[in-house]
């Protein structure tokens, strides 16, 4: 494993980290908790030490099975989690990742941090996220003040924005990046969904903001375990997600064999490595379900990062849509993605 600081903090963070997400939600499949708690602990045997999760995740199960693995090594690792959606007073079953409303006022600040904190027996949170916040959130002058007192406090160290739920936001994240004191900025990037990421990349090292990438694996089409024949599980989030989704996205990575073929790397380990190349980005939140899979992105930092010609070609395949007809590229836009948190 490899480490990155954090801009401006002393935070070491792991380069890649763990997203609870996949093991608390139920989203892809995962009921089992001893195998989540499992996979939590043999993710820091292998060096992992970053973990990101969120309150609503599983309405506090994220934060509570992060406690349950973790929390006898809590001072050696680095927890990050989020708020923002009022699961409080909306815990309906959300079919579809169907969004609950949002409550950014400062006294649901409050109350949110210390049912967090609570959930994850600590008392201070390294990474605090605004849960993907809309504009009206990052124009709110009482929240922000607020997150400072909350630093001032010691109850969490740094705070951020995670931009969502589906792939875009641009203009929210530039916003808080140029406008509020934050420290992170969380959001979906891969080989094959590139925008607005790449804008968001520049801003971030411009306002010298520490970028978190999840979803690097363009929801498993770069883990190279997919074909045409594939069919997901009616609990798996991407059964909600068009054909032409999974089609549109096996072509695409036809042309990216040069990258793993022969190179002594995965198509899963690339697209981390692809990420990595960029220096701004100090963590890498591939989804993660197996042990097998966890091992193989774990090993990720250690295998051949790209070289200047590998990305220069990825550059240009991404510049003329990997030789697609843009027709066939609807199944990728923003609004056709899906919803992810």
């Amino acid at each position: 494993m490899q480490y990155r600081t954090l801009p401006n903090s002393p935070l070491s963070l792991s380069t890649v980290g763990f997203g609870l997400w996949t093991i608390s939600t139920g989203w892809w499949g995962v009921e089992d908790d001893k195998l989540a708690v499992d996979l939590l602990r043999r993710a820091f045997d292998l060096g992992i030490t970053f973990y990101d999760t969120a309150d609503t995740y599983g309405n506090g199960k994220g934060e509570t099975i992060l406690a349950d693995a973790l929390s006898p090594v809590r001072d050696r690792i680095v927890i990050g989690t989020k708020f923002g959606y009022d699961f409080y007073n909306h815990s309906d079953k959300r079919e579809g990742q169907r969004e609950i409303p949002q409550d950014f006022s400062a006294r649901h600040l409050r109350f949110a941090l210390e049912q967090s904190l609570r959930r994850l027996r600590t008392d201070y949170i390294d990474i605090y996220l605004l849960h993907n916040p809309r504009m009206w959130a990052i124009d709110n002058d009482e929240l922000f003040p607020a997150l400072d007192d909350l630093k001032a406090e010691g109850k969490i160290r740094h705070y951020g924005v995670t931009l969502g739920p589906a792939i875009g936001w641009k203009g929210e994240g530039v916003a808080s990046m140029r406008r509020r004191p934050i420290t992170v900025l969380q959001m979906i990037h891969n080989l094959l969904e590139q925008d607005p990421g790449r804008r968001l990349l520049e801003v971030a090292a411009e306002e010298d903001v520490g970028v978190l990438v999840r979803v690097p694996h363009s929801s498993g089409l770069l883990e190279g375990k997919y074909t045409s024949e594939t069919k997901f599980d009616v609990k798996d989030h991407r059964s909600h997600r068009p054909r032409e989704w999974l089609i549109n996205g096996l072509q695409k990575l036809e042309q990216l064999r040069f990258l793993h073929e022969g190179t002594g790397r995965t198509i899963g380990q690339v697209a981390i490595q692809w990420l990595l190349a960029a220096p701004q980005i100090v963590s890498v939140l591939p989804n993660i379900y197996n042990t097998e899979q966890l091992e193989e992105f774990a090993a990720a930092p250690e295998t051949p990062p790209l070289n200047e010609a590998e990305l220069s070609r990825v550059a240009q395949l991404y510049q003329t849509n990997f030789g697609l007809q843009p027709a066939r590229e609807a199944a990728s836009t923003p609004a056709a993605a899906g919803r992810t948190v």
